[in-house]
């Protein structure tokens, strides 16, 4: 009897240490972060978090006079987002993100994340080929030769005919999707984290360089909402530290806080969502426009509201080191992009031409004339 105590004593014991084995092999016990490995988790998330908002800045002005030069050509109304979608977007944000909360808790992660991870998947080698073309297209030798396609769909006939698609590309557009196309394959076959990061740089730069507010105006609405909206989804509410944590796609910027002690192995992450770059990121953008439209050359609201936006990133980083927990970024980003570029408007006068800049003034005063009629 005694003795067949001890053999199941035994196999227990040994079916614990199988356990962990297994689960150190597969890196799924966290190593407690160090001082060190924290500090280069935290600014490696700041570096990256500042490059899209910079080079997606710089890149929308030219996106801006695409879309003027197509809307002369075509009478098409340029897309930027107007006060009446800058007041419900947050709320349909807040769908968004319940709606996924309720599918994790009924179809389990595993199967949601399966059919997510293959719809970023395709966006996300668009994305990253539209944000590296302009350096990879340089790189590729002369040798291979340029060879023009257009691609064009349509609907209807005669008078209803109806462009759906038409785009122009080449051989060496080509090269650069197939490049992009093996990142998208590394992170669907390995999930890592560097994969993760390339395409979430991707979506971030094209989100601020694509992504247009009509005016000062539309991106304070924006800001407002989204910062109430941040608020109560963290502090309120488990739903948004569960959804961030159960979506496994690119939408978020991670580094790995065991870096120094795993390598590129390492397993225990510090996150950030893109939400909290791209949202300030395309008000910073058309204080950039801004800026440019004074025609001072100097760039004074983009780069003080750029170095308020690093005073913010780096408060939440330090409230979240000091209280452990999650924090919503927008509750210290809002108030940081919103208050320094209105603040030094009025000082330095300008908060009235502030304002009334806007990216396509003839759009909205077409816009207002109707109204009046």
């Amino acid at each position: 009897m005694a003795e067949e105590v001890v053999t199941e004593t035994m196999e227990a014991v040994k079916d614990q240490v199988v356990e962990a084995v297994t689960e150190a092999v597969n890196a799924t016990a966290k190593v407690p972060a160090t001082t060190e490995g924290m500090m280069v988790a935290y600014g490696s998330l700041v570096v990256m978090a500042l490059f899209p908002i910079f080079v997606g800045s710089y890149r929308s002005i030219e996106a801006q006079q695409k879309q003027k030069e197509n809307s002369e050509r075509t009478g098409e109304k340029p897309e930027t987002m107007r006060p009446q979608d800058a007041m419900m977007f947050p709320l349909i944000a807040s769908c968004a993100l319940f709606g996924l909360y309720i599918l994790f808790h009924i179809f389990g992660k595993e199967y949601i994340n399966m059919l997510l991870t293959s719809y970023f998947f395709v966006l996300g080698i668009f994305a990253l080929a539209h944000m590296v073309s302009p350096l990879v297209l340089k790189l590729i030798p002369s040798a291979v030769p340029m060879v023009p396609f257009h691609l064009k769909f349509t609907q209807g006939e005669g008078e209803e005919l109806e462009v759906i698609m038409d785009y122009n590309f080449n051989t060496h557009d080509l090269v650069c999707l197939a490049m992009c196309s093996g990142v998208g394959v590394w992170y669907i076959l390995k999930k890592h984290w560097v994969a993760n990061n390339l395409l979430g740089l991707a979506f971030a730069v094209n989100g601020v360089e694509l992504l247009h507010l009509s005016n000062v105006v539309t991106g304070c609405i924006l800001l407002g909402g989204l910062f109430f909206y941040d608020i109560f989804w963290v502090f309120g509410t488990d739903v948004m530290v569960t959804v961030a944590k159960s979506f496994e796609a690119p939408i978020k910027l991670v580094f790995p806080q065991d870096l120094l002690e795993n390598g590129l192995g390492a397993t225990n992450f510090a996150m950030l969502g893109l939400g909290d770059i791209v949202i300030p990121g395309i008000f910073i953008a058309l204080l950039l426009r801004y800026d440019i439209s004074l025609k001072r050359n100097s760039n004074f609201y983009f780069y003080a509201t750029f170095f308020a936006y690093i005073a913010g990133l780096l408060t939440t980083i330090l409230v979240m080191h000091v209280y452990k927990h999650a924090q919503p970024a927008l509750l210290y980003l809002v108030p940081a992009c919103l208050g320094v570029p209105l603040f030094l408007g009025l000082v330095r006068g300008d908060i009235k031409s502030m304002f009334s800049y806007s990216d396509h003034p003839e759009e909205e005063q077409t816009e207002d004339s109707k109204k009046d009629k």
